[in-house]
Protein backbone atom coordinates (compact mmCIF):
# COMPACT_ATOMS: atom_id res chain seq x y z
CA UNK A 1 0.00 0.00 0.00
CA UNK A 2 2.83 2.40 0.91
CA UNK A 3 4.67 1.58 -2.33
CA UNK A 4 1.52 2.30 -4.34
CA UNK A 5 1.01 5.63 -2.61
CA UNK A 6 4.63 6.56 -3.20
CA UNK A 7 4.38 5.65 -6.88
CA UNK A 8 1.25 7.73 -7.32
CA UNK A 9 2.83 10.71 -5.55
CA UNK A 10 6.02 10.61 -7.64
CA UNK A 11 4.05 10.21 -10.89
CA UNK A 12 1.78 13.15 -10.12
CA UNK A 13 4.66 15.37 -9.05
CA UNK A 14 6.49 14.62 -12.30
CA UNK A 15 3.39 15.59 -14.25
CA UNK A 16 2.94 18.81 -12.30
CA UNK A 17 6.56 19.76 -12.84
CA UNK A 18 5.78 20.10 -16.54
CA UNK A 19 3.59 23.12 -15.73
CA UNK A 20 -0.07 23.71 -14.94
CA UNK A 21 -2.91 25.79 -16.27
CA UNK A 22 -6.41 26.60 -15.15
CA UNK A 23 -9.37 25.40 -17.21
CA UNK A 24 -10.68 28.94 -17.61
CA UNK A 25 -14.31 27.91 -17.17
CA UNK A 26 -16.54 30.48 -15.48
CA UNK A 27 -18.41 28.18 -13.13
CA UNK A 28 -19.76 24.69 -12.52
CA UNK A 29 -21.61 23.34 -15.58
CA UNK A 30 -25.33 23.44 -14.81
CA UNK A 31 -26.02 20.23 -16.74
CA UNK A 32 -23.67 18.29 -14.43
CA UNK A 33 -25.04 19.93 -11.25
CA UNK A 34 -28.83 20.01 -11.76
CA UNK A 35 -30.65 22.02 -9.10
CA UNK A 36 -34.38 21.73 -8.57
CA UNK A 37 -36.12 24.95 -9.68
CA UNK A 38 -38.02 27.11 -7.15
CA UNK A 39 -41.37 25.58 -6.32
CA UNK A 40 -40.34 22.12 -7.52
CA UNK A 41 -42.60 19.39 -6.17
CA UNK A 42 -42.85 15.71 -7.06
CA UNK A 43 -46.03 14.37 -8.58
CA UNK A 44 -48.83 13.99 -6.00
CA UNK A 45 -49.30 10.71 -4.16
CA UNK A 46 -52.53 9.17 -5.43
CA UNK A 47 -52.30 6.25 -3.02
CA UNK A 48 -51.78 3.65 -5.74
CA UNK A 49 -49.34 0.80 -5.38
CA UNK A 50 -46.32 1.08 -7.66
CA UNK A 51 -44.75 -1.74 -9.67
CA UNK A 52 -41.58 -2.14 -11.71
CA UNK A 53 -40.58 -4.67 -14.41
CA UNK A 54 -39.65 -8.20 -13.35
CA UNK A 55 -40.66 -7.77 -9.71
CA UNK A 56 -43.60 -9.11 -7.69
CA UNK A 57 -43.12 -6.41 -5.07
CA UNK A 58 -45.42 -3.42 -4.69
CA UNK A 59 -44.81 -0.21 -2.79
CA UNK A 60 -46.79 2.95 -2.25
CA UNK A 61 -45.56 6.33 -3.43
CA UNK A 62 -45.07 7.23 0.21
CA UNK A 63 -42.74 4.30 0.68
CA UNK A 64 -40.69 5.18 -2.39
CA UNK A 65 -40.25 8.70 -0.93
CA UNK A 66 -39.53 7.67 2.65
CA UNK A 67 -35.87 8.42 3.36
CA UNK A 68 -35.87 5.79 6.10
CA UNK A 69 -36.97 3.00 3.78
CA UNK A 70 -35.12 1.40 0.87
CA UNK A 71 -37.58 -0.14 -1.62
CA UNK A 72 -36.14 -3.57 -2.38
CA UNK A 73 -37.71 -4.58 -5.68
CA UNK A 74 -35.31 -7.46 -6.40
CA UNK A 75 -34.13 -9.05 -3.11
CA UNK A 76 -32.61 -12.02 -4.96
CA UNK A 77 -30.10 -9.66 -6.61
CA UNK A 78 -28.09 -9.13 -3.43
CA UNK A 79 -27.40 -10.40 0.11
CA UNK A 80 -29.80 -9.38 2.91
CA UNK A 81 -29.78 -5.65 3.52
CA UNK A 82 -28.12 -4.48 6.73
CA UNK A 83 -30.48 -2.42 8.86
CA UNK A 84 -28.52 0.77 8.23
CA UNK A 85 -28.94 0.25 4.47
CA UNK A 86 -32.59 -0.79 4.65
CA UNK A 87 -33.91 1.61 7.30
CA UNK A 88 -31.18 3.92 8.53
CA UNK A 89 -31.55 5.26 12.06
CA UNK A 90 -34.01 8.00 12.88
CA UNK A 91 -33.88 10.93 13.14
CA UNK A 92 -30.56 11.72 11.46
CA UNK A 93 -29.17 8.71 9.57
CA UNK A 94 -31.09 8.06 6.36
CA UNK A 95 -31.34 4.59 4.86
CA UNK A 96 -28.31 4.24 2.57
CA UNK A 97 -30.41 2.19 0.16
CA UNK A 98 -32.95 4.97 -0.25
CA UNK A 99 -30.66 7.28 -2.21
CA UNK A 100 -28.19 4.69 -3.51
CA UNK A 101 -30.82 1.96 -4.06
CA UNK A 102 -30.86 -1.46 -2.47
CA UNK A 103 -27.73 -2.81 -4.10
CA UNK A 104 -25.91 0.44 -4.56
CA UNK A 105 -26.11 1.61 -8.20
CA UNK A 106 -27.37 5.09 -7.28
CA UNK A 107 -28.14 7.36 -10.20
CA UNK A 108 -26.90 10.47 -12.00
CA UNK A 109 -27.52 12.51 -8.84
CA UNK A 110 -25.17 10.53 -6.59
CA UNK A 111 -22.56 7.78 -6.43
CA UNK A 112 -22.68 4.16 -7.49
CA UNK A 113 -21.42 2.41 -4.34
CA UNK A 114 -21.42 -1.15 -5.64
CA UNK A 115 -17.94 -2.60 -5.61
CA UNK A 116 -16.16 0.47 -4.24
CA UNK A 117 -13.31 -0.47 -1.88
CA UNK A 118 -14.37 -0.68 1.74
CA UNK A 119 -11.54 1.61 2.88
CA UNK A 120 -12.46 4.14 0.21
CA UNK A 121 -16.11 4.31 1.32
CA UNK A 122 -15.05 4.74 4.95
CA UNK A 123 -12.64 7.51 3.97
CA UNK A 124 -15.31 9.38 1.98
CA UNK A 125 -17.65 9.28 4.95
CA UNK A 126 -14.85 10.69 7.12
CA UNK A 127 -14.28 13.44 4.54
CA UNK A 128 -17.99 14.32 4.47
CA UNK A 129 -18.00 14.38 8.27
CA UNK A 130 -14.95 16.63 8.54
CA UNK A 131 -16.07 19.00 5.81
CA UNK A 132 -13.15 18.10 3.56
CA UNK A 133 -15.54 16.79 0.90
CA UNK A 134 -18.20 19.24 -0.20
CA UNK A 135 -19.59 20.37 -3.57
CA UNK A 136 -19.03 23.21 -6.03
CA UNK A 137 -22.79 23.88 -5.98
CA UNK A 138 -23.90 24.14 -2.32
CA UNK A 139 -27.60 24.22 -3.27
CA UNK A 140 -27.58 20.56 -4.29
CA UNK A 141 -29.42 18.37 -1.80
CA UNK A 142 -27.58 15.04 -2.33
CA UNK A 143 -24.22 16.23 -0.91
CA UNK A 144 -25.99 18.25 1.78
CA UNK A 145 -27.74 15.07 2.93
CA UNK A 146 -24.49 13.10 2.81
CA UNK A 147 -22.69 15.64 4.98
CA UNK A 148 -25.50 15.63 7.53
CA UNK A 149 -25.76 11.85 7.54
CA UNK A 150 -22.00 11.36 7.88
CA UNK A 151 -21.88 13.61 10.93
CA UNK A 152 -24.59 11.57 12.65
CA UNK A 153 -23.51 8.04 11.66
CA UNK A 154 -21.41 5.95 14.04
CA UNK A 155 -18.19 4.25 12.99
CA UNK A 156 -19.86 0.84 13.26
CA UNK A 157 -22.79 1.94 11.08
CA UNK A 158 -20.41 3.29 8.43
CA UNK A 159 -18.35 0.11 8.47
CA UNK A 160 -21.47 -2.07 8.22
CA UNK A 161 -22.73 -0.17 5.17
CA UNK A 162 -19.28 -0.04 3.57
CA UNK A 163 -18.80 -3.78 4.05
CA UNK A 164 -22.13 -4.47 2.35
CA UNK A 165 -21.68 -2.17 -0.65
CA UNK A 166 -18.03 -3.03 -1.26
CA UNK A 167 -18.88 -6.73 -1.60
CA UNK A 168 -21.41 -6.11 -4.41
CA UNK A 169 -20.64 -6.50 -8.09
CA UNK A 170 -21.38 -3.35 -10.12
CA UNK A 171 -23.63 -3.87 -13.14
CA UNK A 172 -23.63 -2.20 -16.54
CA UNK A 173 -26.51 0.29 -16.54
CA UNK A 174 -25.45 2.87 -19.11
CA UNK A 175 -25.31 3.27 -22.84
CA UNK A 176 -23.43 6.16 -24.36
CA UNK A 177 -24.94 7.71 -27.48
CA UNK A 178 -22.82 10.19 -29.42
CA UNK A 179 -24.93 12.85 -31.11
CA UNK A 180 -25.02 16.47 -32.26
CA UNK A 181 -28.60 16.95 -31.04
CA UNK A 182 -30.15 15.89 -27.76
CA UNK A 183 -33.77 15.74 -26.51
CA UNK A 184 -34.84 18.70 -24.43
CA UNK A 185 -34.67 17.92 -20.74
CA UNK A 186 -35.85 19.25 -17.39
CA UNK A 187 -34.66 18.83 -13.80
CA UNK A 188 -36.74 16.03 -12.30
CA UNK A 189 -35.23 15.85 -8.81
CA UNK A 190 -31.51 16.70 -8.85
CA UNK A 191 -31.08 14.86 -12.17
CA UNK A 192 -32.13 15.46 -15.78
CA UNK A 193 -35.05 13.74 -17.51
CA UNK A 194 -36.19 13.65 -21.11
CA UNK A 195 -39.07 16.09 -21.50
CA UNK A 196 -40.66 13.80 -24.12
CA UNK A 197 -41.73 16.89 -26.03
CA UNK A 198 -40.29 15.78 -29.34
CA UNK A 199 -38.04 18.84 -29.29
CA UNK A 200 -34.26 18.71 -29.45
CA UNK A 201 -31.35 21.10 -29.08
CA UNK A 202 -27.60 21.13 -29.85
CA UNK A 203 -25.66 19.14 -27.30
CA UNK A 204 -22.67 21.49 -27.27
CA UNK A 205 -19.97 20.46 -24.82
CA UNK A 206 -22.28 18.59 -22.45
CA UNK A 207 -23.20 15.12 -21.35
CA UNK A 208 -26.94 14.72 -20.94
CA UNK A 209 -27.65 11.67 -18.80
CA UNK A 210 -31.29 10.61 -18.43
CA UNK A 211 -33.15 7.52 -17.17
CA UNK A 212 -34.50 5.31 -19.94
CA UNK A 213 -37.67 4.81 -17.87
CA UNK A 214 -38.25 7.81 -15.61
CA UNK A 215 -41.05 6.21 -13.58
CA UNK A 216 -38.98 3.09 -12.93
CA UNK A 217 -36.10 5.20 -11.67
CA UNK A 218 -38.34 7.42 -9.54
CA UNK A 219 -39.72 4.24 -7.98
CA UNK A 220 -36.11 3.60 -6.89
CA UNK A 221 -35.62 0.41 -8.88
CA UNK A 222 -31.95 -0.59 -8.72
CA UNK A 223 -32.23 -2.16 -12.20
CA UNK A 224 -32.92 1.19 -13.86
CA UNK A 225 -30.91 1.99 -17.00
CA UNK A 226 -29.69 5.28 -18.40
CA UNK A 227 -28.76 6.94 -21.67
CA UNK A 228 -25.78 9.27 -21.68
CA UNK A 229 -25.82 11.55 -24.72
CA UNK A 230 -22.34 12.82 -25.52
CA UNK A 231 -20.78 14.97 -28.28
CA UNK A 232 -19.68 13.14 -31.42
CA UNK A 233 -16.10 11.91 -31.05
CA UNK A 234 -16.00 12.34 -27.28
CA UNK A 235 -15.48 8.65 -26.48
CA UNK A 236 -12.38 8.45 -28.67
CA UNK A 237 -11.14 11.80 -27.37
CA UNK A 238 -11.66 10.58 -23.82
CA UNK A 239 -9.78 7.37 -24.51
CA UNK A 240 -6.82 9.38 -25.82
CA UNK A 241 -6.75 11.49 -22.65
CA UNK A 242 -7.29 8.57 -20.26
CA UNK A 243 -4.65 6.36 -21.86
CA UNK A 244 -2.13 9.17 -22.17
CA UNK A 245 -1.85 9.18 -25.95
CA UNK A 246 -2.87 12.85 -25.92
CA UNK A 247 0.23 14.27 -24.28
CA UNK A 248 0.14 17.19 -21.89
CA UNK A 249 -3.37 16.74 -20.51
CA UNK A 250 -2.92 14.39 -17.58
CA UNK A 251 -1.29 11.13 -16.56
CA UNK A 252 -2.69 7.77 -17.58
CA UNK A 253 -5.72 7.09 -15.38
CA UNK A 254 -4.89 3.39 -15.31
CA UNK A 255 -1.80 4.04 -13.20
CA UNK A 256 -4.04 4.76 -10.23
CA UNK A 257 -7.39 3.21 -11.15
CA UNK A 258 -6.06 -0.01 -12.64
CA UNK A 259 -5.41 -1.06 -16.26
CA UNK A 260 -9.13 -1.64 -16.93
CA UNK A 261 -10.15 1.31 -14.71
CA UNK A 262 -11.90 -1.10 -12.35
CA UNK A 263 -9.99 -0.01 -9.29
CA UNK A 264 -6.66 -0.81 -7.68
CA UNK A 265 -6.36 -1.52 -3.96
CA UNK A 266 -8.10 1.31 -2.08
CA UNK A 267 -8.54 3.36 -5.25
CA UNK A 268 -12.05 3.18 -6.77
CA UNK A 269 -12.98 1.88 -10.18
CA UNK A 270 -14.31 4.49 -12.60
CA UNK A 271 -15.37 2.24 -15.49
CA UNK A 272 -19.08 2.18 -16.31
CA UNK A 273 -20.09 4.78 -13.71
CA UNK A 274 -22.33 7.80 -14.15
CA UNK A 275 -20.67 10.38 -16.42
CA UNK A 276 -22.54 13.19 -14.67
CA UNK A 277 -21.02 12.05 -11.38
CA UNK A 278 -17.54 11.73 -12.92
CA UNK A 279 -17.65 15.27 -14.30
CA UNK A 280 -18.73 16.63 -10.91
CA UNK A 281 -15.85 14.88 -9.17
CA UNK A 282 -13.27 16.10 -11.68
CA UNK A 283 -14.59 19.65 -11.37
CA UNK A 284 -14.77 19.49 -7.57
CA UNK A 285 -11.20 18.19 -7.33
CA UNK A 286 -9.99 20.92 -9.70
CA UNK A 287 -11.71 23.72 -7.80
CA UNK A 288 -11.04 22.52 -4.26
CA UNK A 289 -14.56 21.53 -3.24
CA UNK A 290 -13.34 17.98 -2.79
CA UNK A 291 -10.26 18.07 -0.59
CA UNK A 292 -10.26 14.83 1.38
CA UNK A 293 -8.18 11.69 1.17
CA UNK A 294 -6.32 11.42 -2.15
CA UNK A 295 -7.33 14.89 -3.25
CA UNK A 296 -3.76 16.20 -3.28
CA UNK A 297 -2.94 13.67 -5.99
CA UNK A 298 -6.13 14.27 -7.95
CA UNK A 299 -5.79 18.04 -7.79
CA UNK A 300 -2.64 17.87 -9.87
CA UNK A 301 -4.01 15.25 -12.23
CA UNK A 302 -7.04 17.38 -13.18
CA UNK A 303 -5.35 20.78 -13.15
CA UNK A 304 -5.07 21.11 -16.94
CA UNK A 305 -8.45 19.69 -17.86
CA UNK A 306 -11.09 21.84 -19.56
CA UNK A 307 -14.79 21.07 -19.34
CA UNK A 308 -14.53 19.60 -22.84
CA UNK A 309 -11.79 17.26 -21.56
CA UNK A 310 -13.92 16.26 -18.58
CA UNK A 311 -16.85 15.51 -20.89
CA UNK A 312 -14.63 13.32 -23.04
CA UNK A 313 -13.16 11.45 -20.08
CA UNK A 314 -16.60 10.85 -18.57
CA UNK A 315 -18.03 9.67 -21.90
CA UNK A 316 -15.19 7.19 -22.37
CA UNK A 317 -15.25 5.79 -18.83
CA UNK A 318 -19.05 5.50 -18.97
CA UNK A 319 -18.76 3.42 -22.14
CA UNK A 320 -16.68 0.76 -20.36
CA UNK A 321 -17.86 -2.35 -18.55
CA UNK A 322 -17.75 -1.78 -14.76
Amino acid sequence: MHRLAALLYVTCMMFLAAGTSVSGEEGPPAWAYPVNPPGFAPSPDNGELKHVPDSVAAFTVGQTRDRFFAPDWHPADHPPLPEIVAQGRKPDVLACGFCHRADGPGGPENANLAGLPLAYIVQQMADFKSGARATSVPQRAPPILMISLAKAATDSEIKEAATYFSALQPRAALRVVETDMVPKTYVAGWFLADAKSGESEPIGQRIIEVPEDLQQFENRDARSHFIAYAPVGSVDNGKAIVTGTRAGKTIQCGICHGPALKGLGPIPGIAGRSPSYIVRQLYDFQHGARAGGGSALMKGVVEKLTIEDMVAIAAYTASLTP
